[in-house]
């Protein structure tokens, strides 16, 4: 077993789950801060070099899990773990957000897709080798065929 304890806090525009945008075509562009504690503070050091960031985060406000369940974007059934929802055995949250800015030990950032006081795991920078013709969507392409 392992604890995990937050490094910070979002400060997000969302109150409420509802209003975060969700499903296809649904676009991230909210900005807010990520509040990183004083303690932690020295670990941003020579992050103003990034563009954007992968965020982890908790899913503090999320009850229980499912392994099968239906998305936003697609009326069909998936597994948890080719989904985005919150109902899961670990309730992570990942998100890549843009850095528009730091002051000491708030990043300025756009893209958020979390509640505020969400609590921050870990901050990583956006690092991806992967030519975007070699990535595939799975499912969402398909939902995102059938929409159109």
């Amino acid at each position: 077993m392992f604890m995990l304890q937050p490094i910070g806090f979002v400060r997000s525009p969302y109150q409420e789950t509802a209003a975060i945008p969700k499903g296809l075509g649904a676009k991230h562009e909210a900005e807010g801060i990520l509040e990183v504690l004083p303690e932690f503070e020295a670990g941003l050091t020579d992050i103003d070099g990034f563009s954007h960031l992968f965020v982890i985060w908790a899913f503090d406000r999320s009850d229980g899990f499912e392994l099968i369940g239906r998305t936003p974007a697609d009326n069909r059934p998936h597994g948890v773990f080719a989904t985005r929802s919150p109902r899961r055995p670990n309730p992570l949250g990942l998100t890549v957000v843009e850095l528009l800015r730091r002051e000491k030990g708030s990043l300025h950032v756009r893209g958020l897709d979390m509640l505020d006081g969400t609590p921050i795991l870990d901050i990583k920078p956006y690092l991806s080798t992967i030519p975007k013709e070699s990535l595939r969507r799975g499912w969402l392409a398909e939902a995102e065929v059938t929409r159109s």
